[in-house]
């Protein structure tokens, strides 16, 4: 058990790096999933989501686009090195976006499925950034923020907001799409309920 008086390991470069692209990885692996059985979630994910159904924009390059915004917020609320780190991310999910599809396809894939898997992929993306103070901008700005500022879960936080986004998809999607993209919402948030808590991971 680690002492909780010992020094707090903090992350090298190359190590940044790394959560980097893994976090981007996945999180762009999950919108595929879920823009594939024609589902919707939680977050900048989910608003990207829907608008790529209504407009004729790829997901990743409407998610960048929405996070301007977002992003201007970050370097108020989170700092500097926080707003650039997420900008990083954001650019590297329009790119996995649009450079997984070349080296993998995905034909098919069962809704109820799409939605778990899709959604936790999400979540562990957003997880692999947020551990090393990033984020992927959006709405994760904010609870981050809150988390940070007002000791309030962010995975909680999350749920709040991902419940508007999904009501507003009401009006776009068909009821059986907005249960499970629920589904994915709750996948996604319950990683960050359960793994992104204060005092479990000292790495900085």
């Amino acid at each position: 058990m680690t002492s909780p008086h010992a020094p707090a390991l903090r992350h090298s470069l190359a190590e940044d790096i790394y959560a980097l692209l893994i976090g981007c990885s996945l999180i762009s692996v999950g919108l595929m999933c879920l823009h594939k059985a024609g589902l919707v979630t939680g977050g900048v994910a989910g608003i990207a989501l829907l608008l790529s159904y209504l407009v004729p924009m790829t997901p990743g390059n409407l998610f960048t686009t929405i996070n301007i915004p977002f992003l201007l917020f970050a370097i108020y609320a989170m700092g500097g090195k926080f707003a650039f780190k997420t900008l990083v991310a954001s650019l590297g999910i329009t790119f996995f976006s649009g450079f997984i599809p070349h080296v993998m396809q995905i034909c098919n894939v069962q809704p109820f499925f799409a939605a778990i898997f899709g959604g936790t992929m999400i979540g562990m993306g957003i997880l692999s950034l947020a551990r090393h103070h990033a984020g992927v901008g959006g709405t994760g700005v904010i609870t981050l923020w809150l988390q940070k500022s007002r000791g309030i879960n962010a995975g909680l936080v999350q749920i709040f907001i991902d419940t508007i986004i999904l009501a507003i998809s009401l009006l776009f999607l068909t009821g059986e799409k907005i249960l499970l993209s629920a589904v994915s919402a709750c996948a996604m948030s319950c990683i960050l309920i359960v793994f992104h808590r204060p005092g479990r991971y000292i790495g900085h």
